[in-house]
């Protein structure tokens, strides 16, 4: 019997349900009472004004002094949050997923072939083959006309030479890249060859755990850090037989292409920077002092170092490759992929480490074909046009991007007109998602009170960041999401016509807007301006990271810009020592 003597329970209403609900999680929820403020620390009115003002709103007194006799329980919930020990590993409960509903996953089946052609004609030494591409010493090993250790201790040697003036090598991994090298060799030498993988020597951005060997997130309070474990890319492409030579440096935190070791350079123009936050892969890529790398990209992390330093960077569509063991920035927008010397590389870079591995809930089984042979003619192809006609104001960028019309056309690409959303205050309002997810990211960095340690203390830099975001409402926060639900929305109106569309690298809206709705693009050589690289993008529908593959292939195959590539012998000693 209930204390009502037998009449029915008395009901309440929604609103009683969720106080009451509340009650329980500020009375234990979390394991204990949660202690009741002291009063000369109480919240006031006066309080929720001052916030008002930050925030923009305008209440009144009274719903103001309402609020504060609430608010007291709430930063208790707040601190009771802040208390809990979460592994980088652990993702938010919620997921973004760039499908929009009805939408359906690409089928068929995967398949993976290689162009093909004959091994390259190799002269005995291995330095002669520094700028490569991953695909012609694939075919050099599987021919047996070199071995891995001989790249990698060619590549070593590389990195130690220059490494240190690029200032792009975290740590050499030497004692584990040759020990895998050998292994390589015994395996291929016994006929146990694992695929186009096998034997190469890379190198990875330095947020990716290593068992054993530190990760340091190019941050100084990460300096020391070491896990226990590997990341899933880097399981997988130990799995493909791939060999790690270095991690390589990164923007502090992921943001530029400065490193608590200094500033990472540029080996076309080594007086500046090599742009970030993927600056250490996009350096060593473009220096020949790797086979290929991985990069990551939240807001333009691949695309740019990419562009400055004249490689082919492939950012996958959000959801492709599992983020299990990188380090999370922005849950919602952080996207891994492959740098390299060539497009084909990139896709069979892609081809090792995309899919499920049940570690990270983002990743979709979609399948991946890569067949070079296949025509481009089953392809529709836009153009943004905007962006090309944003050439004509220079004369060398206006021919460079009319033969890269000139050329596509000659492969028998049909341009669509795509016209991509107008550029709108709410979209730009979209970076406060990153601010938000950044800052509880490295909620515990700035509670250790070692945000002093970063190198950048700016106003755009992440201390910054960081204690921004914090104090932006969740409610508001939410809002921005359904915001950037509309922009997905209109990017799938604007491309509804097309598999694919042709843009300039940092020509209108397209990297911002794409970043957030998570479509994916590869970027590749076009040309040369001052000495400097010119690029090209392809930007492909969710999950055809096939088609812009299979297109920007077309367009390198029928040029020679990808075999210019910068003179290392002229670089000026600068920057930090790599450590070994």
């Amino acid at each position: 019997m209930s204390k009502n003597d037998g009449q029915s329970p008395k009901r309440i209403t929604r609103r009683q349900a969720m106080q009451r609900a509340l009650g329980a999680v500020t009375a234990g929820a979390v394991g204990q009472q949660t202690p009741t403020p002291p009063a000369d620390d109480a919240i006031s009115a006066a309080d929720i004004a001052i916030s008002d003002k930050v925030a923009g709103r305008s209440y009144s007194e009274p719903e103001r002094s309402l609020m504060a006799r609430r608010l007291g329980a709430t930063r208790g919930q707040l601190k009771a949050l802040r208390a809990v020990e979460l592994d980088n590993r652990v993702e938010p409960a919620a997921l973004f997923h760039p499908l929009l509903p009805g939408a359906a996953l690409p089928k068929g089946k995967s398949q993976f072939r290689l162009s093909s052609a004959p091994a390259l004609r190799y002269c005995g030494a291995p330095e002669s083959l520094a700028f490569a591409s991953a695909v012609e010493l694939s075919r050099l090993i599987k021919a047996r006309k070199v071995t891995s250790t001989a790249l990698t201790l060619m590549y070593l040697e590389r990195l130690r030479t220059f490494g240190p003036r690029l200032n792009c090598v975290v740590t050499l991994t030497a004692e584990l890249a040759l020990e895998q090298a050998a292994r390589a060799d015994k395996e291929i030498a016994a006929g146990n060859y694992r695929g186009p993988l096998h034997g190469i020597p890379c190198g990875i951005k330095d947020l990716f755990a290593t068992k054993g060997i530190r990760t340091t997130y190019g941050a100084k309070p990460y300096e020391n850090q070491v896990f226990d474990y590997d990341a899933t890319v880097v399981r997988r492409l130990q799995e493909a037989g791939a060999v790690l030579v270095a991690k390589l440096s990164m923007g502090e935190l992921a943001m530029g292409d400065r490193w608590y070791g200094g500033l990472t350079r540029n080996p076309w123009k080594p007086s500046t920077g090599s742009s970030g936050s993927s600056a250490g892969p996009g350096s060593a890529t473009a220096a020949g002092l790797v086979g290929f790398s991985i990069g990551t990209e939240t807001l333009g992390s691949i695309v740019s170092p990419s562009v400055v330093n004249g490689v082919t960077g492939l950012r996958p569509t959000f959801g492709r490759v599992s983020r299990y063991g990188a380090m999370a920035l922005v849950w919602t927008m952080d996207k891994i992929g492959p740098m390299c010397r060539r497009v084909e590389d990139c896709a069979m870079v892609f081809n090792a480490i995309y899919g499920p591995d049940g570690l990270d809930r983002t990743v979709v089984d979609a399948p991946f074909s890569w067949n070079p042979t296949k025509p481009l003619t089953d392809l529709r192809v836009g153009i943004d046009a905007a962006a090309f006609e944003a050439t004509e104001k220079s004369e060398p960028r206006k021919g460079i991007y009319g033969e890269v019309r000139a050329t596509l056309e000659r492969q028998g690409v049909k341009f669509i007109p795509v016209k991509l959303p107008p550029t709108d205050p709410g979209y730009g309002a979209l970076a406060m998602i990153i601010d938000v997810e950044s800052s509880a990211s490295f909620q515990k960095l700035t509670s250790s009170g070692k945000l002093d340690q970063l190198a950048q203390q700016g106003q755009g830099n992440w201390p910054n960041t960081f204690r921004v975001g914090s104090t932006i409402p969740a409610s508001d926060y939410l809002q921005a999401m359904r915001v950037r639900m509309k922009l997905q929305q209109e990017m799938a109106e604007a491309m509804k016509e097309v598999d694919l569309y042709v843009t300039v690298p940092f020509s209108g809206p397209s990297l911002r807007y794409t970043n957030f709705t998570g479509h994916p693009t590869v970027v590749t050589r076009c040309g040369m301006v001052d000495g400097l690289p010119q690029m090209v993008e392809f930007i492909g529908q969710l999950y055809r990271d096939d088609a812009i593959l299979r297109v920007a292939h077309a367009f390198e195959r029928a040029t020679a810009h990808h075999k210019i590539w910068p003179d290392t012998e002229t670089l000026p000693p600068l920057g930090a020592s790599a450590t070994s």
